[in-house]
């Protein structure tokens, strides 16, 4: 299908459902193939979302949305959609992200709160069987995730390939700690719950006064994941009082949580994220052109550091000890100047 047959097809959406003659500005494109649009019929608003379902996943987003919703969660209310296409007609929740109230000067500490608070709801209210469809987040995936660092970042730092036997012990260290994940129940995982996805909602009370985007990526997974992507972001630095208090409360809110495990899975998927991103930040640059990414990768090889001192990750903190040293753990130059 041809951009221009989409368009077509995305207009035919809109006529269907009354806002074809409403006024459409772009709100959103990121590193993904989805865009968002914010479309005005006089007094009222609404977010087009353009998900091509051939390289998106809308029905995963529409899925998961009426899911958070059950648990009276603020994801976006859905006013209309069309699954195969990937279009969709979603509530609009303005533009005050977490990220633009931080920048705007509001509380860091208490934003941060409230994203917790907001966490240890989904946490509370979820239930197994409300969505069995849901795959899990194990370790074949955590796997191919972390494989990222070695297939983008190494070639693009090293200029060749790893050699096999050296990948094959990558993946053993990495299986190894990651057999520990399994000590916690699994829930629910959002997977991208960071400052970026999280929208101020004050006119709304408790959990719901956080919007909730971006979560079609959504698995059964660890329940530490989450916190680990609110706490240790790509993207900024957050204060270590915050960090503190965030896991204080998030400890005070589940006294029944096993913390050593905890503790241990927050390490482990703390060191995993942080692999997967800097590989991802180098591909978006090698493969897609996006070079801005980059920037971010010497926060994000900080996580992966402290990470792994943590004693569940002595496995995988001795084969970057042998073969990738911490003076060599570095951001590529961008594509174009390399």
């Amino acid at each position: 299908m041809t951009v221009g047959d989409r368009e077509t097809r995305l207009l035919g959406f809109l006529a269907e459902h009354g806002w074809h003659l409403s006024d459409r500005a772009v709100l959103a494109a990121d590193a993904s193939f989805r865009r968002y649009d914010r479309l005005r019929r006089g007094v009222q608003t609404a977010v087009l979302m353009d998900a091509p379902p051939e390289k998106e996943k809308p029905a995963a987003f529409l899925r998961i949305a009426r899911l958070l919703r059950t648990f009276e969660l603020s994801a976006p209310a859905i006013i209309a959609a069309d699954e195969a296409e990937g279009f969709a007609l979603l509530e609009d929740f303005g533009d005050r992200t977490f990220t633009v109230a931080l920048a705007e000067g509001a509380d860091e500490r208490q934003l941060y709160a409230k994203a917790v608070e907001t966490l240890v709801a989904l946490q509370r209210r979820w239930r197994p069987e409300t969505a069995v469809e849901l795959d899990r987040y194990g370790i074949e995936e955590l796997l191919r995730e972390v494989r990222l660092l070695t297939d983008w970042t190494w070639p693009a730092l090293q200029g060749n390939a790893l050699k096999p036997d050296i990948a094959a012990a990558y993946d053993d260290a990495w299986r190894e700690a990651f057999a520990r994940l399994e000590a916690l129940t699994p829930t629910l995982a959002l997977r991208d719950f960071h400052v970026d996805n999280l929208m101020v909602l004050p006119q709304r009370d408790g959990p719901a006064a956080v919007g909730l985007l971006d979560f079609q990526d959504a698995l059964i997974g660890h329940p530490a994941y989450d916190l680990v992507s609110l706490l240790e972001d790509a993207r900024r630095d957050i204060a270590p009082k915050t960090v503190e208090a965030s896991l204080a409360a998030y400890f005070a809110a589940l006294p029944e949580l096993d913390g050593a495990a905890f503790r241990d899975g927050y390490a482990i998927l703390g060191a995993q994220r942080a692999a997967k991103i800097v590989g991802v930040f180098t591909r978006l640059d090698r493969r897609d052109g996006k070079a801005g990414y980059l920037r971010h990768i010497p926060r994000t090889w900080r996580h992966l550091n402290r990470s792994l001192a943590h004693p569940a990750l002595e496995p995988v903190n001795a084969w970057f000890a042998a073969h990738w040293p911490v003076d060599l753990r570095l951001s590529p130059a961008p594509q174009e100047a390399a």
